[in-house]
C-alpha cells in the first residue's frame, strides 16, 4: 500500500485500523508519504519525508525509476491504456537525482519505495486532502492514477486509486448532483441528453451553465453576483480559508439561511435558521468511500421543531411553486410531494444509471449494502471498478508537470503552514468540542513545532505562540515535537478561537476550485 497525503489512523479509525492489522498480521508492506511522522508510519516498511507540495516529483519520480528499471506493467499498457508515450516522455525529466533534490527524499529511499510498490502486486493507494487540497490536486489525483495504470493496478482486488472522502457521506453527496457541473450519478449539465431528461422529469426548464462552487460562491458575494446563501450542514466562517474575508463577506450578503443542528461560527450571520435533524433522528442512506450505499434507520425523534433536512427542502420549495416564482409544468417528479425518504430513493434509481437497481427494500434485505454501479433490481453491484475496461474505453494517461504552491517561505514570513485534523476532534468540531470527555484529552488548539525551531524562536519553556500569515493571525499553545520537520509547523482549524483558517490561502486549484489549505507561509513568535 501507499498512503499519501492522509493522516489515515486518526482521521479515519476504522479503517486505519485495519491497514494496522493487514500489516502485523498478513505482512503487507506499507509505504507512506507525508511531510509529518504521522502515527501509521510508525507500521510502515518506508516513510517518505517529502517537502510539502512536492508530490507530483515524487510520484514521477518514482515512476521514472520504475521504467529504468522496467518494473512497468507493459500488457496493461499496451492493452488497457493510450497516451503512455506522452507521460513517458515528461518522466524524462524527473530524474531521482532531481526528485531528491526537489522533494527532499534521500535517493536512496525513493529506490527503495519503487521496488517495494512496483514489485508488490496488487498495490493500492490511499490518499485524502493531504493530495487535494492544493492548487494542482486535480492533476495530483491524476499522477497517482498514472502510476497505478503503469503498474496494472486498476480493476483488480487489492488494487485501485482509493480516496478517502472527508467526511461521512461526501461519496453520497456528490453522487447525488452536489456538484456545480452535473446531476445525479455524475450527468453533465451541459450535454443535451442530460438535460432534457431531468427537463422532461422535473417538468421545469433547466440551465446549461455550470454552477459555482462555495468557494466562488463567498467571494462572488463582493463581486455582485450572489445575493443570498442557503448553507445546511456547513459552518464556512470555521472551514473556508481567509476566515476574516469569509466574515466580511457574510455580513454583506444580502440573505443567508442556515439549516443545522447546533449554533455554529455561523449562526450569527444568519438571517433564518432552520432546526435540521442529526443522523440519527431520520432515516435514508449513506453512500461512503467504497461506493457502498447503506441504510440508516432513525433512532430518536427530532427536537422540538426540528426535521428532516429533505422534509424542510420539500416544504420550501413547495412554497415556492405556490408562489408561482418558479415556471414547472405537470410531470412525473414536479411535486415534491415525498411523504418519506424511500420514495425519494425511487425517483434517483429512475433517473440515475448507476443507482438503477438500488431501493430502500432491497437495502433492507441486504444491510451490507449495495456497491454502486447498480444496473438494475437484479444487479448485484459492483465491489471493484473498471474490470477488464474503464468506462471511458481505454485509461487515459496524463502528462503531469510539478508547479509550486502559491505561497512559499519568505524574510517576512520565514516558515510553512500545514493544516488539518487531530483525532480526538471533527471538522469545525460543532459536534466534538460539545463532549466533555473529548474536551478533557483535548482542550485547546495546539502548534505543532520542531524543537530546533522551537529553540531558535527562544520558547525557552514557553508554551504560547502567534502564528501570523499576510491574512491574519492566531494564538495557541506549542506542541514542540519532531513529528514536524524544521522549518514547517502544523495546527489544526477544530477551534474557532484559533484556527488555522485565519491564516489560510484561499488560492484555487483551477479545475476543482478546492482551496490551497495545506501551504502557507507564517511567522511564529514566543508569546509571554
Amino acid at each position: 500500500m501507499l498512503i499519501i497525503g492522509s493522516n489515515t489512523t486518526e482521521q479515519h479509525p476504522v479503517f486505519g485500523t485495519m491497514i494496522r492489522q493487514a500489516v502485523m498480521h498478513r505482512g503487507v508492506k506499507l509505504v507512506v508519504a507525508d511531510p509529518r511522522k504521522i502515527d501509521i508510519t510508525e507500521f510502515a516498511t518506508l516513510h517518505l519525508q517529502l517537502r510539502p507540495g512536492t508530490d507530483i516529483p515524487l510520484v514521477n519520480g518514482l515512476m521514472n525509476i520504475i521504467l529504468e528499471k522496467g518494473w512497468e506493467d507493459r500488457d496493461f499498457i499496451l492493452n488497457r491504456t493510450e497516451g503512455f508515450d506522452e507521460v513517458r516522455q515528461t518522466l524524462e525529466h524527473y530524474t531521482p537525482e532531481h526528485v531528491a533534490q526537489l522533494t527532499g527524499i534521500p535517493l536512496e529511499k525513493l529506490y527503495e519505495a519503487a521496488e517495494i510498490l512496483a514489485t508488490n502486486k496488487p498495490m493500492a493507494v490511499m490518499w485524502a486532502m493531504g493530495i487535494t487540497q492544493h492548487i494542482v490536486g486535480v492533476n495530483n489525483v491524476m499522477d497517482l492514477a498514472n502510476l497505478q495504470m503503469m503498474l496494472g493496478n486498476l480493476g483488480v482486488p487489492g488494487g485501485g486509486v482509493n480516496p478517502l472522502r472527508g467526511q461521512n457521506n461526501v461519496q453520497g453527496a456528490c453522487d447525488m448532483g452536489g456538484l456545480p457541473n452535473v446531476y445525479s450519478g455524475y450527468q453533465n449539465v451541459t450535454l443535451d441528453a442530460s438535460r432534457e431528461k431531468f427537463e422532461a422529469a422535473w417538468g421545469a426548464q433547466l440551465s446549461q451553465t455550470v454552477g459555482m462552487t462555495v468557494t466562488e460562491m463567498i467571494p462572488g458575494i463582493e463581486e455582485d453576483k450572489i445575493h443570498a446563501l442557503y448553507v445546511l450542514g456547513e459552518d464556512p466562517i470555521v472551514s473556508d480559508p481567509n476566515s476574516s474575508h469569509i466574515r466580511k463577506c457574510m455580513e454583506e450578503c444580502d440573505l443567508v439561511i442556515l439549516q443545522e443542528i447546533f449554533p455554529s461560527e455561523t449562526s450569527p450571520y444568519a438571517d433564518i435558521l432552520l432546526p435540521g435533524a442529526s443522523f440519527a433522528e431520520k432515516s435514508g442512506t449513506f453512500t461512503n468511500t467504497e461506493r457502498r450505499v447503506q441504510m440508516v434507520h432513525q433512532a430518536i425523534s427530532p427536537p422540538g421543531e426540528a426535521r428532516p433536512d429533505w422534509w424542510i427542502i420539500a416544504e420550501i420549495a413547495r412554497r415556492v411553486l405556490a408562489q408561482g416564482a418558479r415556471q414547472v409544468q405537470p410531470a412525473p417528479y414536479s411535486g415534491w410531494e415525498y411523504e418519506n425518504t424511500s420514495q425519494i430513493m425511487d425517483e434517483v434509481a429512475a433517473l440515475t444509471p448507476s443507482y438503477a437497481g438500488v431501493s430502500h427494500a432491497r437495502l433492507e434485505r441486504d444491510p451490507a449494502g449495495l456497491h454502486w454501479p447498480v444496473k438494475d433490481a437484479e444487479h448485484p453491484g459492483t465491489p471493484i471498478l473498471h474490470v477488464g475496461q474503464f468506462t471511458r474505453g481505454k485509461g487515459h494517461f496524463m502528462p503531469v508537470e510539478h508547479v509550486p504552491p502559491a505561497e512559499l517561505p519568505d524574510e517576512a514570513y520565514p516558515m510553512l503552514l500545514n493544516t488539518g485534523r487531530v483525532l480526538y476532534h471533527w471538522h469545525g468540531g460543532e459536534m466534538t468540542r460539545r463532549s466533555a470527555g473529548l474536551l478533557e484529552i483535548y482542550s485547546h488548539a495546539k502548534i505543532e513545532i520542531n524543537p530546533e525551531d522551537a529553540r531558535m524562536l527562544g520558547l525557552n519553556g514557553k508554551r504560547r505562540v502567534r502564528v501570523s500569515s499576510r491574512r491574519g493571525s492566531i494564538e495557541a499553545h506549542a506542541w514542540i515535537t519532531d513529528r514536524v520537520p524544521t522549518g514547517m509547523i502544523f495546527s489544526n482549524f477544530h477551534f474557532p478561537e484559533s484556527s488555522a483558517n485565519e491564516l489560510t490561502i484561499a488560492a484555487l486549484d483551477p479545475v476543482a476550485k478546492i482551496p490551497e489549505y495545506k501551504i502557507c507561509a507564517v511567522r511564529v513568535e514566543a508569546l509571554d
